[in-house]
């Protein structure tokens, strides 16, 4: 009804235009329309996260959110609206456009789809009659925080603490970022303070709001339900880089470093739910992949971090121990320290892009081409606590390396204790 009351308001429009009646609208095939009333309506979830959050997080965020999907699916009919990418910290390639992306140019929906039931937002768009989202809940923590030995799992409707960053216009709709659409307007705003993992703002969604559609805005505030756990796992192993650029992958890896799914034992089924390997049984290319974080990692002057000096000596000293004589490096480095790498490091290999590469598969697809790369090597070193290195980790553990040959680290040189990544099992 309200969406027919906005048509009105705007210039009438010719007859083939008019909105579709209410029946035909989102979770209604034509085919059904004698049955509609039987027909359970299809609710929609919409995310967000923190704006300065990277791809690496965002991904670990999708993971959570899947979880929560999973829990609404028990009671009820939901479909994951996958949020556009763009406008992340790292995508700094100058002019390329890099908004309202959708998922298919960096994952595989078909995979993602035997996990859980995912549509682009575009889809949303014509499945629901219009760019509107009924119910926004911003998730904070609480204002009074949390009391040591007394963390419970908790969720309350609570007044907003910090400035929404949604504000109203004149037909009192709420007008916000939306991954770049503009259009898009919200009908209500509330806050929710929760503590614990996804599926606690469950109840929320199935019994406080009947919206049809309803977005959480600041979803990193949600823990895993089970980190590490087989639904954790199924999730991950969903994810599934999209075909074009493991194709680009696996051509440069063959071209430049000698490396096949043949000769290294990374044999990969297209369909996730068959691929089970035996932990140990790949190989790896004959190349050392490693991962070297610098710009906000080096600014804030981690310990953990090394110097380029420090990195190289360290690489040459595992190209010596493993007998392998080329290194791929995948790193977020400036143009300076690149140029001092290939003097410190001459058998350095990097994926460079020409500008038609870029603008075709843009930051984000680079970020995945190098971590495929990276995943396929012999033995795998990445930075401390970086995300971009965790998701190598998965992948490696996906395709069946050894352990020791993944959850490896640089250290700082000041770094007293050096601990090595965990090794998070894969459960299936």
């Amino acid at each position: 009804l309200l969406l027919l009351g906005l048509a009105a308001l705007a210039l009438p429009p010719p007859a083939a235009a008019q909105p579709p009646p209410a029946a035909l609208r989102a979770g209604h095939a034509a085919s059904s329309l004698p049955a509609a009333a039987a027909a359970p309506r299809t609710r929609y979830l919409l995310y967000d996260v923190n704006p300065p959050e990277g791809f690496n997080l965002r991904r670990d965020v999708y993971i959570r959110i899947a979880s929560l999907l999973k829990t609404l699916l028990k009671s009820e009919n939901w479909v994951l609206v996958l949020p556009p990418w763009g406008r992340l910290y790292h995508w700094q390639s100058p002019s390329i456009l890099q908004v309202r992306i959708p998922w298919s140019e960096f994952f595989d929906l078909p995979s993602l789809n035997k996990n859980i039931p995912v549509i682009e937002y575009e889809q949303f768009l014509a499945e629901s009659g219009g760019p509107f989202i009924e119910q926004i809940y911003v998730l904070q923590g609480y204002a009074e925080g949390w009391k040591e030995g007394t963390w419970e799992e908790k969720t309350d409707e609570r007044p907003c603490i910090d400035q929404l960053m949604y504000s109203k216009d004149k037909h009192e709709y709420y007008r916000g970022w939306f991954w770049g659409y503009e259009e898009t307007r919200g009908l209500n705003v509330s806050c929710l303070s929760v503590q614990g993992s996804a599926s606690i703002v469950a109840p929320i969604l199935l019994k406080n709001t009947s919206a049809q559609s309803v977005m959480l805005d600041r979803a990193e505030n949600l823990l895993h339900d089970h980190y590490g756990g087989k639904d954790y796992w199924n999730t991950r192993r969903s994810m599934v880089f999209a075909k074009h650029l493991r194709v680009v992958g696996d051509e440069f890896r063959n071209k430049y470093l000698q490396s096949t799914d043949e000769a290294d034992r990374t044999h990969y089924k297209e369909d996730w739910t068959q691929m089970k390997v035996k932990m140990g049984t790949a190989l790896g290319g004959p190349y050392l992949g490693v991962h070297l974080r610098r710009k906000d990692f080096i600014w804030g002057h981690r310990e953990d971090v090394p110097s380029l000096q420090g990195a190289v000596k360290k690489i040459r000293s595992l190209l010596e121990m493993h007998k392998l004589e080329k290194v791929f490096v995948a790193t977020d480095a400036v143009e300076e320290e690149i140029e001092l790498l290939k003097k410190l490091l001459p058998e350095m290999v990097r994926f460079e892009p020409s500008w038609e590469e870029l603008e075709l598969y843009k930051d984000g697809g680079l970020a995945v081409i190098d971590q495929w790369i990276c995943a396929h090597a012999r033995y795998f070193i990445g930075t401390s606590v970086s995300t971009f290195s965790f998701r190598i980790h998965e992948e490696r553990e996906i395709l069946g390396f050894d352990p020791k040959t993944t959850y490896n680290r640089f250290c700082g040189e000041n770094e007293k204790n050096c601990e090595q990544p965990t090794h998070w099992k894969i459960v299936y």
